[in-house]
């Protein structure tokens, strides 16, 4: 097992806008728009939790990446 740290991070934002915001819309064009734009936003929840190595493999499979992109083994060890 590896002796690195892994984070996860939850951020939660409250959007309002006068039309709805399209499906599929970029986090990071939501957020230009309530900066420079028609949308108003603000934070609601920032929370952080500090994953293994194996928790950290299993986050990254289920949100559809490999654990290789922190150079780990599918069981959490260090490649």
């Amino acid at each position: 097992m590896t002796d690195r740290r892994f984070f996860r991070t939850i951020i939660a934002i409250e959007v309002l806008s006068e039309e709805q915001i399209p499906e599929g819309m970029e986090l990071d064009s939501v957020v230009r728009e309530a900066r420079d734009g028609a949308y108003s936003m603000r934070p609601l929840k920032h929370e952080v939790q500090s994953l293994s190595g194996r928790q950290a493999a299993n986050a990254l499979r289920k949100q559809g990446s490999d654990p290789m992109f922190f150079r780990l083994t599918k069981g959490g060890n260090d490649e």
